[in-house]
């Protein structure tokens, strides 16, 4: 009962950036780029979310609060909304559907590239996120799938970077925390190789392997 009514709670803190952008724009606060403004914290959103979700894995595990994990789903789905607004902030009201316009920008603007990029990354994990597709892909398959994440976090960093021309403090910030998240993971796999490969081995007795 108490992780239904803490789901409820967060699921309404992670509309808090919505929120936030909506009262702006509403009371006219969105500076005199407004464009630039939507941009930007659509943008900021999804990064927070995807470092959020990528968190979830080390902070279980480090404090063994197990439950962490059934806020996974949930956080990654809002990287996603909000990964979709700020595509839809460049596609709409940026390029107002200009299809060849947005394709000269993808191929001659690296980071453009990137952020779109990520966003498509994010595609098969959105649609996959339900228990139905756990059980039609399998576990394993499942699990490899998802890690895409990775790759859609590491090209929206980069997306950030190339796009500042000048201060550079948040993006490095960004990248900072994911090369955290990233390398929790490297070292994790790398202290438990010893025991998948002594597990896997055809020369252990069999009585070891039981």
């Amino acid at each position: 009962m108490l992780i239904r009514y803490t789901k409820v709670a967060v699921f309404f803190a992670c509309l808090a950036p919505l929120g936030f952008l909506a009262w702006d724009a509403y009371y006219g606060q969105l500076g005199a780029n407004p464009i630039e403004k939507i941009t930007h914290a659509t943008g900021d959103s999804t990064l927070v979310f995807l470092l959020i979700t990528l968190s979830i894995t080390p902070l279980r595990k480090l404090t063994k609060q197990l439950w962490l994990i059934r806020f996974r789903r949930m956080l990654g789905l809002f990287a996603f909304f909000y990964g979709s607004l700020h595509l839809m902030t460049y596609v709409w009201l940026d390029k107002f559907f200009d299809v060849h316009e947005m394709l000269t920008d993808i191929a001659k603007r690296k980071f453009i590239t990137a952020g779109m990029t990520a966003f498509f990354l994010m595609i098969p994990l959105a649609l996959t996120s339900t228990t139905w597709a756990i059980r039609r892909l399998g576990g394993r398959n499942w699990n490899l799938l998802h890690r895409l994440i990775y790759f859609s976090a590491i090209a929206g960093v980069v997306h950030y970077i190339w796009l500042v021309k000048a201060d550079l403090r948040k993006p490095l910030q960004y990248a900072f925390v994911l090369a955290l998240l990233l390398g929790y993971r490297v070292i994790h796999w790398a202290l438990l190789k010893p025991a998948r490969t002594a597990a896997r081995d055809p020369h252990e007795p069999l009585a070891s392997q039981q």
